[in-house]
């Protein structure tokens, strides 16, 4: 897997900035933990192979999150309970990146075709709280984050619709420079 971006990266900070701006000021959300969660988040889907990083014992990309539970293998060394948070958490930042960054593309393209929209936020909002009763107290995030992340999965959607909507405007501000 690719290193995460580096505490100074520029683009780490863009998103830290434009989380905050959407939550805080936009959303008048003031939840630094949560805040800060969702730019590592974003700062931790930049690389393409983060994005889809369980695998299955054959060493095969789990793409499909309805098989990620049943299916993800993390080593002989790691114990059940910390198996079910990391892939319990690592779902919820999952549907919660594409139904906030790209919704469009859970979409159908085509009249006869099936959002994924609806089952993302469900599936979302379950496996965020169940890593909050899996997390014990020494561990990161707190179980308070998680639980807040179920519980208010539909804001986190919409506050990442604005992320993307201001990067959008930095690009286009951008382009005319």
């Amino acid at each position: 897997m690719t290193p995460l971006l580096e505490p100074g990266h520029p683009l780490r900070k863009l998103f830290a900035g434009l989380v905050e701006q959407a939550f805080m000021v936009e959303m008048g959300v003031c939840e630094p933990q949560l805040t800060a969660y969702l730019g590592d988040m974003l700062a931790g889907f930049v690389h393409v192979d983060s994005i889809y990083r369980l695998r299955t014992v054959d060493n095969q990309v789990i793409r499909d999150v309805s098989r990620m539970e049943a299916e993800a293998v993390l080593g002989s060394k790691v114990d059940e309970a910390t198996r079910r948070r990391f892939i319990n958490r690592y779902i919820g930042d999952l549907t919660l990146f594409w139904a906030g960054v790209y919704p469009e593309q859970l979409t159908p393209r085509h009249s006869g075709g099936v959002s994924r929209l609806g089952p993302y936020v469900y599936t979302g909002k379950r496996s965020y709280g169940i890593a909050s009763e899996l997390t014990t107290a020494d561990e990161h995030p707190p179980a308070d984050v998680l639980a807040q992340l179920s519980a208010q999965f539909e804001y986190c959607v919409h506050g990442l619709h604005l992320v993307r909507a201001g990067w959008e405007q930095l690009a286009a501000e951008q382009g005319r420079n």
